[in-house]
């Protein structure tokens, strides 16, 4: 593998297993966004590609977005870069303080680019583009870290909003095969 930032995510957040996806399918490997968001050394290089991202392929937007919890640390890290504000989209409106499933200032017509971590079936995405449409945001791209290329791209674009990926699972020579 090429890439230091993909052999980088592999060694430190490449496991191997039994596990469960967001999406209710079972994998043999996971890729724990949990160990790549949270090391300085990986989230800075993280944010700048999907900064990266978002000024070639998502020029119109004037916002990033995120999922709660897993792409805040992301989209945070592209925030910096690219100077762009972001949003935090929860799964559900909070019964407390201010009720509001979109946390964040933002005006109605606003074009966003949403922020993933890894992307399966596309449903985190899928919930959140459904929660800013319906408070007047624009929606038509989205950048993830890690496309499993389970059809979450498909899933998206019957949305009308491209999946831009940093990586695919393709790319790691490890998956869905042993990595070491």
């Amino acid at each position: 593998m090429s890439d230091g930032l993909a052999a980088a995510l592999v060694e430190h957040a490449y496991l191997e297993g039994d596990f469960v996806l967001r999406s209710g399918k079972r994998s043999r490997y996971y890729l724990d966004k949990y160990r790549f968001e949270t090391r300085p050394e990986l989230l800075r290089p993280l944010g700048e590609r999907i900064a990266a991202i978002v000024n070639e392929h998502a020029r119109d937007a004037t916002r990033l977005a995120a999922p709660e919890l897993g792409a805040v640390a992301l989209a945070a890290a592209a925030s910096l870069e690219s100077r762009l504000p972001f949003v935090i989209v929860r799964k559900e409106a909070k019964e407390y303080g201010t009720a509001k499933r979109i946390e964040g200032p933002y005006d109605e017509g606003e074009c966003i680019c949403l922020v993933e971590d890894v992307v399966t079936s596309g449903g985190a995405l899928l919930d959140s583009i459904e929660a800013l449409r319906a408070v007047g945001l624009v929606v038509h791209t989205a950048v993830c870290v890690v496309d499993r290329e389970e059809g979450g791209a498909d899933a998206l674009a019957r949305q009308a909003v491209r999946l831009r990926p940093i990586f695919r699972a393709g790319e790691f020579a490890c998956a869905p095969q042993s990595c070491r």
